[in-house]
């Protein structure tokens, strides 16, 4: 159990505005004050310099998650619903989207706590209940963003590789298991305090592992899991949809010399250029969501453990927690519901969401060049 020590670096605060503003002062009710006593080992000191957040704060984040939480749980739900009844959506490529919607609709059921906890200003559940929320938290954080990168990697060999690069259904259902091992070593640890723990943060309504510990432990878990959780799938993510990007202009420029040679002007059928923008386009936006979701995090984590803990008021700290839950809530409809099958499938079975239009089926010559065939199979791919 955690044992209260010096509050060193962050007491000595030099800040002014908000983070000075946010400091009790004589009088005012501090952060965790109406946390049971038990409990109150847990927290570390830094958090308890503050000034109690304000019934409003608790009541705009309430709203905020409230909002993320059935948007969410509508498009995550809709892409498992429209997966697992319709036989000819469960491809390998689409059970990687349906694993990354599952580890989506983990984080989004710890929203509902995370209003209760605000309820009481505290942890409802106490110990037990922070572990837990952390627990599921750590799960789908690591496990969507190793997905993040197994989906790059199904549509890089698809696309690189359309006749004989395809991952089978077992080969996509043992790259599903492997997400699920990846996210267990550090949620696990923590849980059972074998290494590191689970601990409040911020308004000490949410639980994360606990970055604040002074010590080499911490520091060392700190950077091993900042490299596991963030750092590898990042790589991973921008270095397979950097190769599809390539491969596609390598092959744009192959049709062109060939063109030549066979002096006309163009093999292609004009899909090639708009194959490559489209594929451009969704990479970035991956990539994007995945470094707006999860570098607040990463952010949190290092200032906590090595940086200028002057900065690290409760409100600050509360922002990446809102930052992962909004991209768990965007995920479903970046790879899913704009796919045409998937919206299809949605539109027959809940025809009253009349944002699911049909889709518009667009001519195409007979004579399609492989550049085509890659776009096509891309699009199986989504």
């Amino acid at each position: 159990m955690y044992t209260n020590e010096s509050f060193g670096p962050s007491l000595h605060l030099s800040g002014q505005g908000i983070m000075q503003a946010q400091i009790a002062e004589v009088g005012d009710e501090i952060l965790g004050s109406k946390i049971d006593e038990d409990y109150m080992d847990y927290i570390h000191p830094h958090w308890r310099q503050y000034k109690a957040p304000a019934a409003y704060q608790h009541f705009l984040l309430g709203i905020v998650y409230a909002v993320i939480f059935f948007m969410g749980v509508l498009g995550n739900g809709l892409v498992l619903i429209a997966f697992f009844t319709t036989k000819s959506l469960r491809s390998p490529s689409n059970t990687f989207v349906a694993n990354l919607a599952i580890f989506d609709t983990i984080m989004m059921f710890k929203l509902p706590f995370f209003v209760m906890n605000s309820v009481v200003e505290g942890q409802l559940f106490g110990k037990i209940g922070c572990d837990v929320y952390s627990l599921a938290g750590s799960y789908s954080g690591m496990g969507a963003a190793i997905t993040n990168a197994a989906i790059a990697f199904d549509r890089y060999r698809t696309i690189a590789f359309p006749l004989d690069g395809r991952l089978g259904m077992k080969a996509a259902i043992g790259l599903v298991v492997f997400t699920w091992l990846w996210a267990t070593p550090f949620s696990i640890l923590p849980f059972f305090e074998i290494w590191s723990r689970f601990a409040p943060e911020g308004y000490l309504t949410t639980c994360s592992f606990d970055y604040l510990t002074e010590g080499k432990s911490t520091q060392l878990f700190t950077i091993v899991i900042f490299a596991w959780a963030y750092v590898l799938p990042l790589l991973l993510i921008a270095l397979f949809y950097s190769k599809i990007i390539s491969h596609v202009r390598e092959h744009e420029k192959m049709l062109k010399e060939q063109a030549k040679r066979m002096n006309v002007k163009s093999l292609s059928q004009g899909d090639e250029k708009s194959a490559e923008i489209r594929i451009a386009k969704v990479a970035i936006t991956i990539v994007f969501l995945f470094i707006c979701g999860w570098t607040p995090y990463a952010l949190v984590a290092i200032i906590g453990c090595f940086g200028d803990r002057t900065l690290m008021t409760p409100t600050f700290s509360m922002l990446p927690a809102v930052a992962c839950k909004t991209v768990a809530c965007i995920d479903p409809w970046i790879y899913a519901i704009n796919h045409p099958r998937f919206r299809a499938e949605i539109q027959k079975k809940v025809p009253w969401l009349c944002f699911f239009g049909p889709e518009k089926k667009s001519s195409s010559s007979d004579n399609k060049s492989t550049a085509s065939e890659v776009s096509e199979a891309k699009s199986e791919s989504a």
